[in-house]
């Protein structure tokens, strides 16, 4: 690639860096205003493969370099030296095109924990009516939940015996029925609902980049590799791009907005020189403004991914080596939009306790009628659900980093699982309060039988076992967290503009300050909605 900088052409108020989940909102939100010009730039491709759209397509999607960027983390101390693949969405919509398309909001203690550490309106009552305008939810107007927005949820089309099983033992385990998560509370245990319309995976992409590419005021560049913003002393004034073979400067006449998320907004800013000055030179960057706090403060929710061998039940494992299974399931899909095709990973979620000490739930399963070793891999062939727990919110903390300057090269990730004495206390609670669950009265007829961890491990060698079978739920966020000026590592203010720097602002799940009580995506839309009108109000 030759190093000469072309001018790219038009004239933009607005740069956006990423077009994932939250750059997709933020694009559409700004270019209502037809007087305002918008440029969204993104590294992957268009989403214009039939998996991207077929709910179930995540098993193809994840693991594969047409969608996926193929991160890897370092290899981990708290998970007895394994390295982790780490998932990252490589196309319009981001993660939100590849992800389980569960929609969660968290707690709302969460929001109202950011609102108390210095962040006036990111409490739970500022928060709710931003959730409630993004929705269009099948439940209908209400308290909870709104209509007409353009994000889709709805409940699930595919339903499974053994799931009924697993829910009717939780009752009996003490965690109750439920029927809706995303109240503020979500304590027991329900179906979760999910970001589709009508048996297709509903994207950020679909959502709200989709309809908002029809405004002549919005450009979309796929193909897009950011290199840096362009700086002017303390001034952000654009961006520095790859695409075709060539170099791009494109300019801002207002604002540069890095909604690459937690891993992609933090890449381009320490390429640019913004973050912890002695990282950066060793990186071979030279630094223009210090902000030690950027790539910092990593939360993600790791799981004790449980497999449990039953009896007695039809699982995704037998239906997927079947041929009649698939036949019936292609079948069911093509003339009902129903079935195992539109399952998302996990229909069942349940949220409680991991000890008495918690004084609200502080762990979360996934439930799935299906079992393999890493998604990506094929599905194992016997019958078999998968139950896995994951720290709610975990107390370790990780980093991201870039080796050098070249925008191509992976960034190293280190999550940092499990170093705290609390967060390994958590993780062996919950594969002990997994272990009870599936020793239920309502789970004799199907025999669950654990395959992993397995019997090898007992009660008192549980936190081993959570290092073994310990891996990541796909939550990166917190790594360009907001905060008030007075705190030396927040990066980014309430308003999500950077620290110190004028024109540049990081709207994505990285300026989380600490992570939600569940699924990440609808608070990411949440705060790219949230950040677009503050942009907008400038």
């Amino acid at each position: 690639m030759s190093d000469t900088l072309h001018p790219f052409d038009g004239e933009y108020d607005y740069v956006i860096a990423g077009a994932g989940s939250a750059g997709c909102v933020v694009a559409e939100r700004l270019t209502r205003d037809p007087k305002t010009r918008v440029l969204i730039l993104e590294a992957g491709g268009k989403d214009n493969w039939i998996w991207f759209h077929i709910p179930v397509g995540y098993l193809f999607a994840i693991g594969n370099p047409r969608s996926d960027w193929m991160f890897e983390t370092t290899t981990q101390p708290g998970l007895n030296g394994r390295a982790l693949n780490y998932p990252r969405g490589k196309v319009l919509g981001g993660s939100s095109a590849i992800n389980a398309m569960i929609t969660m909001r968290g707690q709302a203690a969460d929001y109202d924990d950011w609102r108390d550490s210095g962040l006036p309106g990111w409490g739970w009552d500022d928060v709710l009516p931003v959730f409630r305008e993004i929705e269009d939810h099948f439940l209908g107007e209400g308290p909870h939940h709104g209509t007409g927005g353009p994000w889709r949820v709805e409940p699930p089309r595919v339903r499974w015996d053994i799931l009924d099983a697993v829910r009717d033992a939780a009752a009996e385990a003490g965690i109750p029925s439920i029927e809706d998560f995303n109240t503020g509370e979500n304590e027991g245990a329900a179906y979760f609902h999910v970001n589709q319309k009508a048996g297709r995976r509903w994207s950020a992409a679909r959502g709200f980049l989709n309809p908002a590419s029809m405004r002549p005021n919005l450009r979309i560049e796929t193909g897009a590799l950011i290199e840096r913003v362009s700086l002017d002393g303390k001034r952000a004034t654009g961006l520095i791009f790859q695409q075709h073979g060539r170099r791009y400067a494109v300019k801002s006449q207002r604002e540069t907005i890095l909604s690459a998320g937690s891993i992609g907004s933090v890449q381009i800013l320490q390429r640019s020189g913004i973050g912890p000055g002695d990282r950066l030179k060793r990186a071979g960057i030279s630094p223009e403004h210090d902000l030690p706090g950027v790539g910092t403060n990593l939360q993600d929710h790791l799981q004790q991914r449980a497999i449990y061998r039953v009896s007695n039940a039809v699982t995704l494992n037998q239906t997927y080596y079947s041929l009649f299974g698939k036949a019936r399931m292609g079948l069911d899909y093509l003339f009902r939009r129903r079935g195992p095709l539109t399952m998302a990973p996990s229909q069942l979620g349940m949220f409680t306790r991991s000890s008495p000490d918690h004084k609200r739930a502080n762990i979360q399963f996934h439930v799935q009628p299906l079992s393999l070793d890493k998604f990506g891999d094929p599905l194992h062939r016997f019958p078999a659900i998968t139950v896995a727990a994951c720290n709610l919110r975990p107390t370790s903390r990780g980093e991201i980093r870039i080796p050098s300057p070249d925008p191509a090269a992976k960034p190293i990730i280190d999550p940092n699982y499990l170093q705290t004495e609390a967060d390994q206390k958590v993780a062996a609670d919950a594969i002990r309060v997994t272990r009870r669950l599936m020793q239920q009265p309502a789970l004799a007829a199907y025999a669950p039988e654990e395959y992993l961890p397995g019997p090898a491990y007992d009660d008192d060698d549980l936190a081993r076992a959570a290092g073994d079978i310990g891996t990541t739920i796909f939550h990166p966020v917190g790594t360009a967290r907001m905060g008030p000026a007075s705190d030396p590592m927040a990066v980014t203010g309430g308003d999500l503009r950077v620290h110190g720097l004028s024109n540049l602002r990081v709207i994505d799940a990285s300026v989380m300050p600490t992570i939600t009580s569940g699924n990440t995506n609808t608070p990411t839309i949440m705060i790219a909605a949230k950040g677009a009108d503050a942009v907008a109000r400038g």
